[in-house]
Parts: structure tokens; C-alpha cells; sequence
């Protein structure tokens, strides 16, 4: 049970909170890089509470900036975005990709250039690897180091990112994605569909057959790695190794070889969260249908879920399905969509002074309890958590896999499997 105060410490995300301050200190997703064409429209953007605008320069280059016009607050989403800069309508003021007025041609001719320095505009450092725009929008005057995940260094034709848009506060879907206990109830449909076991395998029916694994965790720098360890006969245990690199990212466990998804949430304001689903592969091409084959999608990489319903229509749950044994009655449609639905069942902003949690939750309250350690070092001396120039982000690997019983799942290598398997 958490009191009303912690939870209010850790949900809170717009301009001058606690937890908003510390969020925008970490490179965080804004949208796709294949979004923005060069001279292209901007794209609107909403992050921890507030409007930008992204959109590519002439030259390539991404901005990102306040959606506002500093004039009279048109929105830049509607500007001319041409000779390497956004040029307003309305007034024709227009603004560098480095988010600076160079031009204000209502003003007279003379003055025109030292009016436009002296207009504030607020803009952002971005950076694009892995299919993303990224975006760093904290207080150093120098952007920190960019959490060099395996993934942001691979062939573009190896990475496939899709946002979900749910209406819920981020920590609810954080803590979705660090659930693992849930999976063999709320997914065991597609665990067990034609499409679920080509992709998972062995693992459908471990997950299937055992629903209270036990929990182990190895700390790290950036987080932790969570080690779900089911039986596998006498001899034998079965290990889903998840690594969380706080305060947005699960790696979620795979097989030693071939497509892996790490998913992140992000703050768009305090009761709206972007969540991203990112496949890749470290060794091969992916193939460009990879989230159809988990069920039906809206078909917008953006916003794949566009069509999942809400609660109006109980998010299309099938109650005659689930009578003839799906578990969820959420049918033809992925994981995600199952979480979504649990999610915002729980309201914009779950109250957890309600909660009644057990031993499948050891991974929420230890996450809970670093993200408030984290935020509360933050507000008091600045200290930045989950960062450092010593953490290998490019060695972050979540894996599944069985191993001897008297072994430790801690000193099984990532790498090893995969050469192993190959």
C-alpha cells in the first residue's frame, strides 16, 4: 500500500513537479524519424504537459520547439517549414532549427534583426538513432550522454518502432510492462494461439502451466535485471530475464536469437502516456508486417491502437468469447491491447492507497521504491539516478532460457546463448 502523498510524488509530471523535473533529464522518445520529411509538416508533439512541434529542416536537420509562436501563440504546426527554418503564418516570423527568431518581417527594416534576437523561444536538443527522434528537454546547458541501447545502432530495416496512446498516467503503464505475473492469465489466449506459440515457442507453455514464478533481481546502475524463475521438472528451471533501465524501459524477455521488443513509457501529461513498442534484430532484416502477426492493429504506426475502444464500450470485450474460452475477450489483437484495456480500467491516475499487493508484485514495489528514491535525491541535491558515463547501455540484453537447477540465472550470458544457438 502506498500513501496518497508518494503516489502523488510519482505521477505528477507537468512544468515544475518533482518528478517532471527529474523525467526531463533522461533522452526521451518524440515520435518516428520516418514521420518528418525534409521541408515537410511539423509534427505536434506533446510531452510531460506541454506542446512542441518537430519537423526536418531543409538541410535534414530535426527541430523542436514550443508549439506556441512566440508573437501572438499561433501554433507551428501550421508554419511554412522551408529554407531551413519554420516560418509562422500568421505573421510571417520564422524560427531556426537551433530555435532561434531570424526573421521578423512586421517589424520595420531597420530594427528587423536586432528585434529578432531579443525574441525567447524555446526549443530542445534532439537526436535520432533506432527509428526516433529523441529529445532531451532538462536544464544542462549540455545534453547528457544518449543511452546507446543495441537497438539505436542498427540498420534502419532491423528497427521497428509503434507508439500506443492510452489514457493513463505513465507510471500505470510502466508498471504494466514490468508485470510478469500476469501474462499467464490476461494473455494466455494469444499464448496459446497458432501465432503466439510460432513466436514464443517453448515458452508458451511455461508460462502457460506455472502462474507464481518466483522472483529474483540482480541490481545494476541503470535499474535492475528481474529474473522470473519457473520449474522445469526435477532437474531443471526455466528463467524470463527482464531488464529495467529506469525510468521508462523493460527490455521484455526472448528467445536467445531473432526479434526482441523493448517498450518504454512516456509522459505526455499527467493522465495520457505514450507507450512504445520497439522490435528489432540484432542480425537480420525484420520482417515489415512484424506487428500483424500479434493480431489486428489499426494500421498506424503512430497510433496502433487508435481502434481499441475504451470504457464506453468496455474496449470490444467479446463476453461470448470468453464463455467459449478466451480469457481476456479481447480477440484477434495483441498483447498490448489486453494491457491497455487493464490499464485505463484502473482510471486516469490509479489510487494505490487501495491496493492490496502480494508476492507476484515484487518488481512493482521495488520499482516503486527506487523511482521515489530517485526523485526525492533529485529534488534535494540534484543527483541524477540510473545514468553514468560507466553504464555499457549497448550490453542491456533481456533473455529467456533454461538452465540447471543448481546454477544462477545471474551469471548466464546474453551473448553466450545467442552464439550458442546460431
Amino acid at each position: 500500500m502506498m500513501i496518497s502523498a508518494d503516489n502523488e510524488l510519482l505521477t505528477r509530471v507537468g512544468p515544475g513537479t518533482a518528478m517532471g523535473t527529474m523525467l526531463r533529464e533522461y533522452w526521451v522518445p518524440a515520435c518516428r524519424s520516418a514521420k518528418l520529411e525534409a521541408d515537410g509538416a511539423p509534427e505536434r508533439v506533446r510531452l510531460f504537459g506541454e506542446n512542441f512541434v518537430v519537423f526536418r529542416a531543409t538541410d535534414g536537420r530535426v527541430g523542436f520547439m514550443q508549439d506556441a509562436c512566440p508573437h501572438r501563440c499561433a501554433s507551428l504546426a501550421l508554419a511554412r517549414n522551408e529554407g531551413n527554418g519554420l516560418r509562422c503564418v500568421f505573421h510571417g516570423w520564422k524560427f531556426s532549427v537551433e530555435g532561434k527568431c531570424v526573421d521578423a518581417p512586421t517589424e520595420p527594416r531597420t530594427q528587423r534583426e536586432r528585434f529578432a534576437e531579443s525574441v525567447p523561444v524555446r526549443s530542445h536538443p534532439t537526436h535520432e538513432a533506432g527509428g526516433l527522434v529523441w529529445v532531451y528537454m532538462g536544464r544542462q546547458d549540455s545534453p547528457p550522454r544518449f543511452p546507446d541501447y543495441e537497438f539505436t545502432n542498427l540498420p534502419e530495416d532491423h528497427v521497428q518502432p509503434y507508439r500506443g496512446i492510452i489514457r493513463t498516467n505513465w507510471l500505470q503503464g510502466l508498471e504494466a510492462l514490468l508485470d510478469s505475473a500476469h501474462v499467464t492469465f490476461l494473455h494466455s489466449a494469444n499464448l496459446n494461439s497458432d501465432r503466439g506459440r510460432d513466436y514464443f515457442k517453448a515458452e508458451s507453455d511455461y508460462l502457460l502451466n506455472d502462474g507464481a514464478p518466483v522472483f529474483e533481481f540482480d541490481e545494476r546502475p541503470y535499474g535492475f535485471r528481474e529474473g522470473a524463475i519457473r520449474e522445469e521438472g526435477a532437474a531443471r528451471s526455466y528463467a524470463r530475464v527482464r531488464e529495467v533501465a529506469l525510468p521508462f524501459f523493460s527490455f521484455i524477455p526472448s528467445a536467445p536469437q531473432g526479434a526482441r521488443i523493448v517498450c518504454c513509457s512516456i509522459p505526455v501529461d499527467d493522465v495520457t502516456t505514450a507507450q512504445w513498442y520497439i522490435a528489432y534484430d540484432t542480425d537480420a532484416p525484420l520482417n515489415p508486417n512484424l506487428f500483424g502477426a500479434f493480431g489486428m492493429w489499426s494500421g498506424d504506426p503512430d497510433h496502433f491502437n487508435s481502434d481499441m475502444g475504451d470504457a464506453s464500450n468496455l474496449w470490444h470485450q467479446d463476453r461470448q468469447a470468453m464463455k467459449d474460452g478466451h480469457w481476456s475477450g479481447i480477440t484477434g489483437r495483441g498483447n498490448a491491447y489486453e494491457d491497455f484495456a487493464v490499464q485505463e480500467s484502473m482510471g486516469p491516475i490509479v489510487d494505490r492507497s487501495q491496493e492490496y499487493l502480494g508476492t507476484c508484485d515484487r518488481v512493482i514495489y521495488r520499482a516503486r521504491k527506487l523511482l521515489l528514491e530517485a526523485v526525492r535525491r533529485h529534488r534535494d541535491t540534484g543527483e541524477l539516478s540510473f545514468a553514468g558515463d560507466d553504464i555499457d547501455y549497448t550490453a542491456i540484453r533481456a533473455v529467456s532460457f533454461a538452465f540447471p537447477r543448481e546454477a544462477d540465472w545471474r551469471e548466464v550470458d546474453p551473448y553466450e546463448l545467442q552464439e550458442a544457438a546460431e
